[in-house]
């Protein structure tokens, strides 16, 4: 039996964790990193733990100083979160050999899914459809060549051994292929230590439907519906809902069901998320699985009832499947959107800094999931995500206006965000009409809304040093550091004087 999980994440997943270990009686323990002392989710924790520097290979990263931390508090569990180290075989297998329970799938199934490569081989054998591409990951430039001009261009490189459009690259034609997966390699190696990469088509303007599955250990699995998660920038998904417009009942049932076929193969077990393309002749394509809690699973919890987390942690602690999937309808319609520490207007560049203020929307049908204060710091070194604003309606067009009225109604001072960009795109008017396809932002919102590549390293570059120099400073006793208030962050107002 559980009683005292270790959260290996921070921020707002972290707060998630704890707050649904808390409601079922379990003790949490936080990790933290240098700049993260202060963090909400070390606030929260029953303990805290420091596993080092702040950089994430010193720290989130950092297998042996997590797992120690563990053990050192007397943890039987450990929660992932997504991100970090959530997807990992190495560190899942690390954790249940120090004889902890790892709160996720078995290391083998999760190795066999993070492969992208070997997982497309797995599902074509199951009759799950795949994009047509290659079939094993190479370095040969040649072979990449050879396998664009069969598949035709434009064609999309992929890291086989990561997520979250990181190691992406769409190519257009073959004068742009050789820089296009030498650049994803690198980037593939620094985010996942592994330069493995292929080649599959790209499918144009495409519908991002995914399908939440959850599996216990005595062979049951269902689906949770699905999550539409079009919207997106830098292959990252900023909006999120569910039930998708695009979906009729026949083939919701049929995606899901051959969303459960994918973890039956692969023999998964706990939550996970397959993931598919919907073209625009209703061909659906699977892409891959995320064996691990999603950042959108929110708006799957308010349509159906079920606590994820919760559910994470029964499965894990032996217990089977409270439901079949007759069980399971969705009610209303859900809403999320990823506030971001980042400029929307300036190619979405991230921005750190410290929450000067903050008011949390309040209401009917609205949650707000997020790991920050006031006086919190927004680091660097991360993602930048700050929040998840998350809202139910009883259809789609309810939940709409009152997104847009909850996203009015966040105040978050000190950094920018992506706040004023959300709303103009549930105003606009193709998002209304529920034509959302994985290239809206480009089509509707032009370049200014569209990531720079080499903009954003050097940005991220700037701010490191920024930060290097800011620790090195040494203020003298005559020097006083002044903070700007909020009143002065909103730029120019007055009080207006009534004359009653």
């Amino acid at each position: 039996m559980i009683k005292k999980i270790l959260v290996a994440n921070r921020s707002e997943i972290a707060c998630r964790v704890i707050k649904a270990c808390k409601e079922l009686g379990i003790k949490t323990v936080a990790v933290y990193s240098d700049i993260d002392k202060h963090a909400l989710h070390t606030l929260l924790a029953d303990e805290s733990v420091y596993i080092g520097e702040s950089p994430p290979l010193k720290s989130y990263l950092n297998m042996e100083a997590i797992i120690e931390a563990a053990k050192k508090t007397n943890c039987d569990a450990i929660h992932p979160g997504y991100g970090f180290l959530s997807e990992r075989a190495e560190f899942n297998r690390m954790v249940r050999d120090a004889g902890l329970i790892f709160i996720g799938s078995s290391p083998e199934s999760m190795e066999l899914l993070g492969s992208k490569v070997r997982s497309r081989i797995t599902m074509m054998e199951s009759g799950v459809p795949v994009i047509p591409g290659m079939k094993s990951a190479c370095k040969d430039i040649s072979i990449f060549v050879a396998e664009a001009q069969k598949l035709g261009y434009p064609v999309l490189v992929k890291a086989s051994d990561g997520g979250g459009g990181k190691g992406m690259r769409i190519v257009h034609s073959e004068n742009e292929l050789e820089d296009a997966v030498n650049s994803a390699m690198r980037e593939s190696i620094s985010a996942f230590k592994s330069d493995a990469i292929y080649l599959e088509k790209y499918i144009e303007s495409p519908r991002h439907i995914e399908f939440q599955v959850a599996a216990d250990n005595y062979g049951n699995a269902v689906y949770l519906f699905e999550r539409e998660c079009s919207i997106q920038r830098r292959h990252q998904k900023i909006i999120e809902e569910t039930p998708s417009v695009a979906l009729d009942p026949e083939l919701r049932k049929r995606m899901g069901e051959a969303a459960v076929r994918a973890i039956k193969a692969a023999g998964y077990t706990n939550l996970g998320t397959v993931e598919f393309l919907l073209d625009k002749n209703k061909n659906f394509y699977f892409l891959e699985v995320n064996a691990r809690i999603q950042v959108e699973h929110p708006i799957t919890e308010l349509t159906t009832g079920v606590d994820l987390v919760k559910l994470q942690i029964h499965i894990a602690n032996g217990g089977e499947l409270p439901f079949r999937q007759e069980d399971l309808e969705q009610k209303g319609h859900a809403i999320e959107c990823r506030i971001y520490a980042e400029d929307a207007e300036n190619n979405f560049l991230p921005s750190s800094g410290k929450i000067l203020y903050l008011r949390e929307p309040t209401g009917p049908g609205i949650r707000f999931d997020s790991g920050i204060y006031i006086g919190s710091e927004v680091p660097i070194f991360y993602d930048p995500i700050l929040a998840k604003l998350i809202v139910w309606g009883k259809d789609r067009e309810e939940a709409r206006l009152r997104m847009i009225n909850a996203l009015k109604n966040t105040v978050i001072l000190g950094t920018k965000t992506s706040i004023g960009f959300m709303i103009k795109v549930l105003e606009h008017s193709e998002w209304i009409a529920g034509r959302t396809y994985t290239n809206f932002i480009e089509e509707h919102f032009g370049k200014s809304y569209t990531a720079n590549e080499e903009l954003l390293k050097f940005a991220l570059a700037g701010a490191f040093y920024s930060f290097r120099n800011q620790k090195k400073m040494v203020v003298s006793s005559k020097t006083k550091e002044e903070i700007p208030s909020p009143w002065q962050t909103l730029g120019r107002w007055e009080i207006a004087m009534s004359k009653h």
